[in-house]
């Protein structure tokens, strides 16, 4: 069987991937990271959920590892277009270097923290960014982006339709023209494809198909609702006790503490697993879920990842992802060798066009249900 080791990655890379339950690596991760490690540019045409974040991810990590250069300024640049994957490859980041002494920072919108300010004083090895924000402390002569070893654009489609390319062109004329370009996008209409020949040298092209989903065995639901109820909502269903395990996933660590919180307060055993949580309580968390111990575990996404329960009845998105491929790979996680699943999803008035989003990747109307309040 193909194994992380058989990709020459370094032991702290493969033991923290390892350790976040992944045992063999993906089609992307299997042709990507070869090429990575070679210093190739890459355009990769990969789905959410294809192992695309590892896929470069990993590689960096260890074309990092490698040396340290006397300059402090920033080494690798991942620019992507909204706060909500800024938050996901942070924590994929901080899982896969768990045993690398390399340094990250996360910047989205507001106003740079202390913390922050410390951090680029310092070195910072992997900055992940949104291109508006990152501008901005151009600007402010906060970062410097001329010694930029590695640039990665993720969602390169999406940046796009955004309206980021003037950005990413101005970015672009500030990092070295002697870096490795890694460039992901979903879709490879004309303009991405343009923009894409335009940054990248002699690159290796890879194209992935998504990981496809058993959506027959599973009956797909929403319920409209105001975002203050969706806790009384969950609560609600949860009541249903033929329900026996319930994965729920939220977008953010905190929101997932929180919901636990809430849920045992009304008596429903629950546990919450994220990128904050030590491998042990998460191993911990998820086997008291298999062994019933617990009825429901709230997780994020990626923290969800390596989690593979055979019997798992329901799955709840109490917030919709705003990457519509991520709806598919949570709900793949029922509706396993046969068995009828359900999906049920709350989505309130600023979560409409996420949900529009992926029902036109699904291809159909999911019904609508109706939330009776009993408070």
């Amino acid at each position: 069987m193909m194994s992380f080791r058989n990709l020459n990655l370094i032991n702290p890379i493969v033991r923290a991937v390892t350790e976040a339950g992944y045992s063999k690596p993906t089609e992307i991760q299997y042709i990507a990271v070869p090429h990575i490690l070679a210093g190739r540019d890459i355009i990769g045409y990969a789905h959410s959920g294809t192992g695309k974040t590892a896929a470069f991810a990993m590689p960096i990590l260890q074309l990092l590892k490698r040396n340290t250069p006397d300059h402090k300024e920033i080494r690798t640049l991942i620019l992507t277009p909204t706060r909500e994957l800024v938050l996901q490859l942070e924590e994929s980041f901080k899982v896969y270097s768990k045993y690398l002494p390399l340094s990250q920072l996360s910047i989205f919108g507001g106003v740079l923290s202390g913390s922050q300010l410390a951090a680029l004083r310092k070195r910072v090895d992997i900055l992940i960014a949104t291109p508006e924000r990152l501008l901005d402390l151009v600007s402010q002569r906060y970062i410097d982006l001329s010694k930029i070893e590695i640039l990665v654009l993720d969602e390169a489609d999406r940046m796009l339709d955004m309206g980021f390319a003037e950005d990413v062109k101005k970015i672009l004329k500030l990092v070295s023209p002697k870096r490795q370009t890694l460039f992901f996008s979903a879709t490879l209409p004309p303009d991405v494809q343009k923009f894409a020949d335009a940054m990248l040298k002699n690159p290796v092209e890879i194209t992935v198909n998504p990981v496809p989903s058993p959506m027959h065995t599973i009956n797909q639901s929403v319920y409209f609702v105001e975002k203050t109820q969706k806790t009384d909502l969950l609560i609600n269903i949860l009541q249903d006790v033929s329900i026996l395990r319930s994965l729920v996933f939220t977008r953010t660590k905190q929101g997932a503490d929180r919901l636990v919180k809430q849920l045992e307060r009304t008596g429903i055993f629950a546990a919450a697993i994220h990128g904050n949580k030590s491998q042990i309580a998460r191993q911990q968390a998820v086997e008291d879920f298999r062994n019933s111990k617990i009825r429901v575990l709230v997780a994020t996404d990626i923290a969800a990842r390596g989690i593979d329960i055979e019997e798992l009845p329901y799955v709840v998105n109490y917030e919709l992802p705003d990457v519509p491929e991520t709806y598919v790979h949570r709900i793949g996680k029922t509706g396993r060798a046969g068995t009828q699943g359900t999906a049920v999803s709350f989505c309130d008035e600023g979560e409409r066009s996420d949900l529009t989003n992926i029902q036109k990747l699904i291809g159909f109307i999911m019904h609508v249900e109706k939330f009776q309040y009993l408070h």
